[in-house]
């Protein structure tokens, strides 16, 4: 273990000594990596077209039959000649970041890592293995509820009226009500962060519940993209209930902090109360 904090350190102490040209040719290769990855994938997902856009779609077509049962015309429309070029286009760019993600980040991670100690690494794994279940929680919930809250635009539509929706416009619908529930799902763990750096106390939000609630549903009503109760309730509930858990293990590692510090009443004191006071000399 030794051995390996100081090989750790040393390469620590090498990444800071590069210098500046060396850290832009290091960035610019793993650009050009990312960038390769990035383009094999849109290549890919370009051959897998009309897959994707029928797995896109589907909220929409979901709600075709109901729509026309009640008298509603819905469905997407293209409104230009390159249209459908260009929506392709976009849909396999987006395809492919999504899918090689992990590439392109292990690229970045790669650049960043060498000026991080073995501590700072091992808090970045944690964040990013729990961030990553909890966004595409949210994203898959995005995707389930969203006939709902498209059900529920679409029914104020008046009988005779037909509701075109341009596909772009509803792809960054779509596009929008995913990262948003994704990055709604992400708040609790930015509490339990805070928490173990001791920036955060469970009490702060406990005592703070009805702020809390307040917030959050502002939140979820100015991120989605309609606004309206349905689509503010699916996300604020959740968001909600995530907090609620978050808050129930920082107020245990607060009871264990608390503990440790009553063991240790040097634990939770600053350098310089810590340090003890210099003996008075004897010398004459």
């Amino acid at each position: 273990m030794g051995g390996y904090l100081v090989l750790s350190e040393t390469k620590v102490q090498r990444f800071k000594e590069m210098s500046l040209q060396e850290h832009l040719r290091e960035l610019r290769t793993r650009l050009f990596k990312a960038s390769v990855s990035i383009l094999i994938g849109t290549v890919v997902a370009w051959s897998f077209y009309p897959q994707i856009f029928e797995i896109l779609s589907q909220p929409v077509n979901a709600i075709v039959e109901q729509a026309q049962a009640n008298g509603r015309d819905v469905r997407l429309v293209l409104g230009g000649v390159a249209d459908a070029f260009v929506l392709q286009i976009k849909v396999s760019v987006v395809t492919s970041m999504l899918l090689t993600a992990p590439l392109w980040l292990y690229q970045i991670w790669r650049f960043i890592t060498p000026g991080l100690y073995r501590k700072e690494k091992l808090r970045a794994y944690l964040f990013v293995g729990v961030a990553t279940p909890l966004f595409l929680s949210g994203a898959v919930l995005a995707y389930v509820f969203l006939p709902v809250g498209l059900n529920l635009l679409f029914g104020f539509t008046p009988q005779g009226v037909g509701n075109y929706v341009p596909v772009d416009r509803y792809l960054s619908f779509f596009l929008r009500m995913v990262l948003v529930f994704g990055i709604g799902f992400l708040t609790p763990l930015f509490i339990v962060m805070l928490n173990l750096f001791d920036l955060l106390e469970a009490k702060a939000i406990t005592s703070r519940w009805r702020l809390v609630i307040l917030i959050v549903f502002a939140f979820a009503a100015i991120a989605t993209p309609t606004g309206d109760p349905v689509n503010m309730t699916l996300l604020a509930v959740p968001v909600l209930l995530l907090i609620s858990i978050a808050t129930g293990i920082a107020w245990v590692n607060d009871r264990r902090r608390i503990t440790r510090r009553q063991q240790d009443p040097v634990l939770g004191l600053s350098d310089d109360e810590a340090s003890p006071e210099p003996k008075p000399s004897t010398d004459i």
